[in-house]
């Protein structure tokens, strides 16, 4: 423990942890430490370098509230979020492919009935949207829990919309006999990232866009099946190919397709023009024990 060196200063701090009694945890230490390490030797940053990483962590920690997660945010803009997710929901192409659970989900919404009106009187273009939940094999999944929650028409969520105290955009379904449920909301937009912090800055620094292409989150629960955290993205939203959070895979690309008041399956619901989003979400069963 004396007269350590940039060689030799890596097993030592190893070696502390060595009465770790959680196997685990002392593998996670280790390979972090010695990543840590390596990433230093290479960057050789300098202290005042060093100083300005810390400091970046640490207004990190200090923009986290109860409704905002600045560190979710930061694992997101550097690709981690998606990559633990594709770590840990290797799936056959004909299931429903996960995506990123994003900093605004929340416990504390409602539960209602199929086709509810979720928009809470926001203005917008009415979204009609119509699911369902099956297996592999096609066969309904009855009682399957799906949470669902998306932005405003113009990109903010119930917890940034000025004036807004009770929620909006959100909410949570169960499936019937034939795996269905469906709501009624608002089309989301295409929105920033929240950008007033250090992931702004960093984005700012890299020369990288905040938007995100607009799209509506879904959670799927069923026993017996693997969670699905997932969303769905318009076909032809121009921010596609530069989401800053990774989360865009072409099986969750959706068409949004518009219809005049008089027009389409729901017609006669509205007296504008609305959206109806459709889709059929394939869940995977839970690995045998």
């Amino acid at each position: 423990m004396r007269d350590l060196t940039s060689d030799t200063i890596t097993d030592a701090v190893i070696a502390t942890m060595r009465d770790t009694k959680d196997a685990r945890l002392a593998e996670i230490l280790e390979s972090l430490v010695r990543h840590l390490h390596d990433f230093v030797r290479d960057v050789e940053p300098t202290e005042e370098e060093w100083a300005r990483g810390i400091g970046f962590l640490t207004c990190t920690g200090q923009m986290c509230t109860p409704t905002r997660q600045e560190f979710i945010l930061l694992s997101d803009v550097l690709g981690v979020t998606m990559l633990v997710d594709a770590l840990g929901n290797r799936r056959p192409a004909e299931a429903t492919q996960n995506s990123v659970l994003g900093p605004f989900f929340r416990e504390d919404r409602p539960q209602l009935a199929d086709a509810a009106d979720i928009s809470a009187g926001l203005p917008g273009t009415p979204l009609f949207f119509e699911g369902r939940v099956v297996n592999r094999e096609g066969t309904p999944v009855t009682g399957a829990a799906v949470d669902v929650w998306h932005s405003d028409s113009d990109g903010h969520y119930d917890v940034d919309v000025p004036g807004q105290v009770d929620t909006a955009m959100r909410a949570l379904f169960r499936t019937d006999e034939t795996g269905h449920f469906s709501f009624r909301s608002i089309r989301p937009s295409s929105y920033p990232i929240p950008a007033d912090g250090p992931v702004g800055e960093l984005l700012n620094a890299t020369s990288r866009s905040p938007m995100r292409p607009a799209h509506v989150h879904l959670l799927i629960e069923a026993p017996g099946f693997q969670r699905v955290t997932s969303m769905l993205f318009p076909s032809d939203d121009p921010y596609l190919d530069s989401d800053p959070v990774f989360g865009v895979k072409e099986s969750l690309l959706e068409s949004y397709d518009t219809y005049a008041a008089d027009a389409g399956p729901c017609r006669g619901l509205t007296d504008v023009a609305y959206t109806l989003l459709r889709h059929t979400f394939v869940l995977e069963p839970l690995p045998a024990a």
